[in-house]
C-alpha cells in the first residue's frame, strides 16, 4: 500500500483490535470527521476507503456510510463492522457497503477482506486461489466454493480444507492436522479433527463428502491418489 493512500476509520477513538490490525498489515488510517467535512468531494477523494464498525453506536454509522456512498465522490472500498444482532439490518442497507465482517473479528480476516476489496476496486494483487477439483479456496478472502456454491465456514473449518486442499492425495494423522492446522499451542484432543471433519463433509453436501477421506487407523486425506488404499473408509 502506497503512502498517498490512507483509510477513513469510524468510530473516533477507534476500536483498539481494529487499530492493531490496520498498523500490523502497514494500512495507514485516520479517523472521521464530521460529516459536515465529508460533504467536500477534494476531502472524500483523498481516502482510499473506509472502514466503519457500526456496533457500538449504529445510527451515527450508517449516517457516514450514507454520506460516502452517495456522496459527490462516494468513497470505495467501504467495509463495515457489525455485531451479530445487526445481522437482519444488512438487507435494508445493501447499497452503502461493500462488504461486512462480524465482530469479534479475526485479524487475518480482516486482512483478507481488506486486501481483496482493494483488488475488486483496481488497487491490489489478484488473490491466490488452492483449487482441487470442484472445490476453489481464496486465500485473500478466506471464502470457499464448491461447484460454484459458497460454504459457509468458520475459520478453523477454513484452515483444515485449505491445507487438506493443498497437498490432494497425502495422509495427513490426527495429530499432526493438530500441530499445522489448530497449532502447537492447542490442547484439543484428536476428537477436535474429527468433529471439523464431519462439519466438513457436512457442508460439502452429500455429492462431495467423499473428497474427504478417512484412512483407518491413520487420518484424513482429501482427494484421490494413485494408489487403492485397502484401509479407506468413508
Amino acid at each position: 500500500m502506497s503512502a498517498d493512500e490512507t483509510f477513513l476509520v469510524f468510530p473516533d477513538p477507534a476500536p483498539p483490535e481494529l487499530v492493531r490490525c490496520l498498523e500490523f498489515g502497514d494500512y495507514h488510517w485516520e479517523p472521521a470527521p464530521e460529516i459536515n467535512v465529508l460533504k467536500n468531494p477534494e476531502t472524500v477523494a483523498s481516502w482510499t476507503g473506509a472502514v466503519v464498525a457500526t456496533d457500538t453506536t449504529p445510527e451515527a454509522a450508517w449516517a457516514l456510510c450514507t454520506v460516502l456512498r452517495r456522496g459527490d465522490v462516494p468513497t470505495e472500498p467501504l467495509l463495515v463492522l457489525i455485531a451479530p444482532s445487526q445481522l437482519e439490518d444488512l438487507d435494508t442497507r445493501s447499497e452503502l457497503f461493500d462488504d461486512f465482517l462480524i465482530t469479534p473479528f479475526h485479524p487475518r480476516e480482516l486482512e483478507a477482506r481488506i486486501k481483496q476489496l482493494l483488488w475488486r476496486a483496481g488497487r491490489g494483487k489478484r488473490p491466490e486461489l488452492v483449487t482441487y477439483g470442484p472445490i476453489e479456496l481464496n486465500l485473500e478472502t478466506y471464502q470457499a466454493v464448491v461447484d460454484g456454491r459458497a460454504l459457509d465456514l468458520t475459520y478453523m473449518e477454513y484452515e483444515l480444507l485449505r491445507f487438506l486442499a493443498a497437498t490432494p492425495g497425502r495422509v495427513f494423522t490426527r495429530e499432526t492436522l493438530l500441530n499445522r492446522v489448530w497449532g502447537y499451542e492447542y490442547y484439543g484432543g484428536a476428537r477436535t479433527v474429527d468433529v471439523h471433519v464431519r462439519r466438513l463433509r457436512a457442508k460439502l453436501g452429500e455429492e462431495h463428502s467423499h473428497l474427504i477421506q478417512t484412512i483407518r487407523s491413520v487420518g484424513y486425506k482429501l482427494g484421490q491418489s494413485r494408489w487403492k488404499d485397502e484401509r479407506s473408509g468413508p
